[in-house]
């Protein structure tokens, strides 16, 4: 395992270091000792390495992620995983607002809490949240699955989309569009893996199912105050 400290050596040649590995990938495993919350942490990786975090992270870590498998042993702040492509970030603690916002592929997984916008017009991530997440969570959201084992704020799934929501406590109020749909054997099976995949105890049976009504998909002049 390469460590790299963040306080010693500076955050520019941590990112071009972890870059390079897309040229070059005999160093497959690398550990950040002392981030000290510092921004945008192993961002724009492209290559199936797997990098851990030893402390908790500001803005956008592993933003733009492709292939790597980014785990941090802390909480992070805004946009972790933000525009995600494929491959794994794991969250040990709590996330900030908009995790995974625009993501398009790739798991991410918060052990804790995230906050507001968690999800934020998703295409095609897959979402897995241990705990809560704040309001407006998946607005706008397209495409991809957002796993909440704990409850959900206000206007979940505002303005949705082809996303699927599943939340297994209580949702404060849902957004305009989305409705609670049935859970079909298809929706079982999709849960089921993801909670695997993220680790989690958490029964398929226990969720709801939440998606779009599909009635804001064009202009109708009696949804008006929706849009």
């Amino acid at each position: 395992m390469q460590t790299y400290d963040l306080e010693a050596d500076g955050l520019r040649g941590l990112n071009a270091t972890l870059q390079d590995q897309s040229k070059e990938t005999n160093q497959t495993s690398w550990q950040v000792v002392n981030p000290k919350g510092s921004h945008a942490i192993a961002v724009g990786l492209d290559a199936p390495i797997e990098v851990t975090v030893k402390g908790s992270t500001g803005y956008y870590c592993a933003g733009m992620n492709q292939q790597a498998t980014v785990r941090v042993e802390g909480s992070v702040g805004p946009g972790v995983a933000e525009n995600m492509m494929s491959g794994q970030v794991i969250v040990d603690g709590d996330a900030s607002q908009y995790a995974g916002a625009t993501g398009h592929g790739g798991l991410l997984v918060i052990k804790g809490n995230a906050s507001s916008r968690c999800g934020i017009s998703m295409k095609g991530i897959d979402i897995v949240v241990h705990g809560n997440i704040g309001h407006m969570s998946a607005f706008m959201a397209q495409a991809g699955n957002l796993v909440v084992c704990g409850d959900a704020g206000d206007a979940l799934g505002d303005s949705l989309y082809e996303a699927r929501l599943f939340v297994r406590g209580s949702v404060k109020s849902l957004g305009a569009d989305c409705i609670e749909k049935e859970m079909r054997p298809e929706h079982l099976e999709i849960l089921k893996d993801l909670l695997d995949r993220a680790g989690s105890d958490a029964k398929p049976e226990e969720f709801k199912r939440y998606g779009s009504a599909r009635q804001l998909y064009n202009f109708d002049v009696d949804n008006s105050a929706a849009y």
